[in-house]
């Protein structure tokens, strides 16, 4: 039921980000056709597209941790044994919540500096800048709390302990070759 719950948060969240490209794209191109056709612009067009810009950014990372879609490493993790697997991926999940800690205390400690500060253009307060590192902050911190869970109490699978997967593109080219062994087929965990 909480994974269902999550997944649609993660739907929704692509919706937002969808929506947010589609705005930030009409206001970049309205603003060069009005610039170069009519000598004139949208004087929020740069400022609200940065913004969107870097919540699209954290919005997709939120999304990239649930999907386990960020840059990893199996080199040692692989080669270890079903314990060994666990322990390592239940401390790098510990990691992972401390550079979130980190994160969170930074941008609030930020959005509270600038809580009274005004944006050039919009007038808008550039705490909601900040508060996308917030938003980030929280949302990963417990989907990695939930799954150092899973780890810890034994509901992950070992099959799910080397949680890194070939990229699709790699597979293709490696499947291509004519002297190379079959790629193995990549699966998103």
């Amino acid at each position: 039921m909480l994974n269902a719950f999550i997944d649609r948060c993660c739907r929704w969240i692509n919706l937002l980000i969808a929506l947010a490209l589609a705005v930030m794209v009409a206001m970049v191109f309205g603003n060069v056709v009005l610039r170069y056709a009519f000598n004139s612009g949208i004087a929020i067009s740069e400022e609200v597209s940065r913004w969107l810009f870097v919540w699209i950014t954290f919005l997709g990372a939120i999304v990239a941790v649930r999907e386990r879609g960020h840059l990893g490493t199996d080199f040692l993790l692989a080669r270890l044994p079903p314990l060994g697997q666990r322990i390592c991926l239940a401390l790098s999940y510990a990691l992972m919540i401390w550079c979130t800690w980190l994160l969170f205390s930074g941008a609030l400690a930020q959005a509270r500096i600038n809580w009274d500060v005004d944006a050039p253009v919009t007038g808008a307060s550039m705490a909601i800048f900040y508060a996308s590192g917030l938003v980030f902050a929280v949302a990963a911190g417990l989907l990695l709390a939930l799954d150092l869970w899973r780890i810890v109490s034994g509901q992950m699978p070992d099959s799910e302990l080397v949680q890194i997967s070939e990229s699709e593109e790699l597979a293709a080219v490696g499947s291509q070759l004519p002297h190379a062994a079959p790629a193995p087929t990549a699966s998103r965990q």
